[in-house]
This record gives structure tokens, C-alpha cells and sequence, in this order.
């Protein structure tokens, strides 16, 4: 129900949007020729597209501010957990890339694979 009524009020805003710029494109066109019409048209349509972007990543902005700084990371395991919480598309690129030097690099991958494997030894006593 709530996703039917979001997509009623998306359609309603969009067909208000067309309205509103062929209104515009109509009052223009008898001053102007309908290319120049068109061209105020767009140039109204990216200033308020612009307008909005700068209020949104305003509010983005103030939303992370307000937040309390992050504690402190300890181990090596718990920084890269974060990394991967605030970057998720870049962790997913590097792991992209990982896999496709490993499958380049049998050899190496099976070499660091051995070295995590194997346990390791306390140093003999003496």
C-alpha cells in the first residue's frame, strides 16, 4: 500500500515537472525562437536540478557531523571491517581484484594460502 502511494506521488510530481516546463517552453516561445525557448528551459531545469543537489549534500553533510566521532580501531581485523563499512563499493573492487590476481597467480596464491595454513611454531627454547 505505502509502495503504491510513493509511486502515485512520484508520478504526479513528474507529470507536474513536464507541465511546469512546457508552460515555461510556452511563454518563451513567442519571445524567443523554440530553440532558445528549449535552451531557457533546460538552463532552468539544471539550476534547480543544481539547487536541490547542494541542498541534499547539505543535509548529508550535517546528518555525519552530528554523529559522534568513531572509537578507536585496535586490531587489523577490526580496521579492515571498517573499511568495509564506509566504503562498500571499493572493498568490492578490491576483492575483485584480488580474485583476479589470484587466478593470474596460481603459484603466489598458493604460497600465501600455505602461510596462513600452517601453525605456527613457538620458538624453540634454550
Amino acid at each position: 500500500m505505502t509502495l503504491a502511494a510513493a509511486a502515485a506521488i512520484a508520478a504526479a510530481a513528474a507529470v507536474s515537472v513536464f507541465a511546469a516546463a512546457f508552460a515555461l517552453f510556452a511563454v518563451l516561445a513567442p519571445f524567443l525562437t523554440p530553440a532558445g525557448a528549449a535552451a531557457v528551459v533546460a538552463a532552468v531545469t539544471a539550476l534547480i536540478v543544481a539547487v536541490a543537489g547542494l541542498i541534499a549534500a547539505n543535509r548529508a553533510e550535517s546528518k555525519r557531523t552530528r554523529h559522534a566521532p568513531p572509537p578507536e580501531i585496535n586490531g587489523f581485523a577490526e580496521r579492515i571491517v571498517d573499511i568495509v563499512k564506509d566504503r562498500p563499493i571499493l572493498s568490492i573492487g578490491a576483492a575483485l581484484a584480488a580474485g583476479v590476481f589470484a587466478l593470474r597467480n596460481p603459484t603466489f596464491t598458493a604460497a600465501v594460502a600455505q602461510a596462513f595454513m600452517a601453525s605456527r611454531q613457538p620458538p624453540p627454547r634454550r
